[in-house]
């Protein structure tokens, strides 16, 4: 198997990370939380969730960069004191022998301005965080990057149902995906994987959408119209982070479809990454709504890219001129 032990401690350190979140949620949830420059949440868990799986990944990789979201200046301010000691005593818990220090250098090291050329891994400890703060969805995203291309996706999503037709099963759900090798699911608890696989559905009418929650953060209005387009008759699915591409690529929905309000915004690497190559993997066809591959090459975003669809193969020319149909009626 290519990629085997980069495969295995991406998974050991997602499904680690995933429980210190699980024990974040269910004792702290929204005690100290931080708001960015750039008006997003950060929390302990998305601090603890980095430390644990940098340091995961510098003990096996040591020659490998990681480039992550979330940056240990924070932590070292002063007001921040009271985080800082929180993040450190969840860390502890799974890690007992990092000092303080220590735990701030594995937060920050992921955090440089540069992106690495040829094999570099790439980590959004918690997309998601509102949905985290709401006790609704997130996700643990992690992937390896190879001379610009995705080759390992690891996403844990903790607050996703097993059974996607089911919502009061148990849940828990790690998606893990290697190229050129598919695409399998498993549960929390019990380490077998199974195979998945997008839909085969060719009827766009008969199609399910699901987008971002937060209209900040994607075009619901377009959306809406696209769907108008294709004559959607099914329920659009609104959820937080890269479980949409979870539930795509084990065929709950059909279409991914994500468009920024601003104009001239770009995505981040480490919130596509993951889901990219599972929904690839797992049958579907993901590029940005020019109908472009997603372009991983180019820094810590997708500065050639603009937007995400994400469907089951099938479906993606009929979303790509929908989309064009949008545009030139705007």
């Amino acid at each position: 198997m290519i990629y085997e032990m980069e495969r295995r401690v991406a998974v050991e350190s997602v499904l680690e990370a995933c429980r210190l979140c699980q024990n974040i949620q269910s004792t702290y949830l929204s005690r100290e939380v931080i708001t960015k420059s750039d008006k997003s949440p950060v929390t302990i868990a998305d601090f603890g969730a980095q430390a644990l799986i940098s340091d995961h990944l510098k003990t096996s990789f040591p020659d490998v960069l990681l480039v992550a979201e979330e940056d240990s200046r924070l932590l070292r301010q002063n007001e921040n004191a009271p985080l800082k000691e929180a993040v450190a005593t969840h860390v502890r818990q799974f890690r007992p022998h990092l000092s303080q220090s220590q735990i701030l250098e594995a937060i920050g090291v992921g955090s440089g301005d540069n992106v690495p050329k040829g094999r570099f891994w790439t980590l959004d400890p918690i997309d998601g965080t509102k949905g985290f703060l709401r006790g609704d969805q997130y996700a643990v995203a992690l992937a390896l990057v190879d001379d610009g291309q995705v080759v390992l996706g690891v996403l844990g999503c903790p607050n996703l149902p097993v059974n996607g037709l089911n919502p009061r099963s148990p849940r828990g759900c790690l998606f893990v995906a290697v190229a050129g090798e598919g695409s399998v699911m498993r549960d929390f608890e019990d380490p077998l994987e199974r195979r998945i696989h997008v839909t085969k559905l060719a009827d766009p009418s008969q199609a399910r959408f699901c987008e971002s929650l937060e209209s900040a953060h994607s075009s619901h209005e377009v959306t809406r119209q696209v769907a108008h387009i294709l004559g959607t008759e099914k329920q659009l699915v609104r959820m937080d982070s890269q479980a949409k591409y979870g539930i795509v690529s084990r065929g709950d929905a059909s279409i991914y479809f994500r468009l920024p309000v601003q104009h001239s915004y770009r995505e981040k690497i480490w919130d596509h990454a993951a889901g990219s190559i599972i929904v690839e993997e797992a049958g579907g066809t993901v590029t940005d709504i020019k109908g472009k591959p997603l372009d991983f090459s180019a820094g810590k975003k997708l500065i050639h890219n603009k937007g995400i669809i994400a469907t089951n193969g099938n479906l993606h020319n009929f979303l790509l001129e929908a989309v064009q149909q949008v545009f030139l009626k705007s």
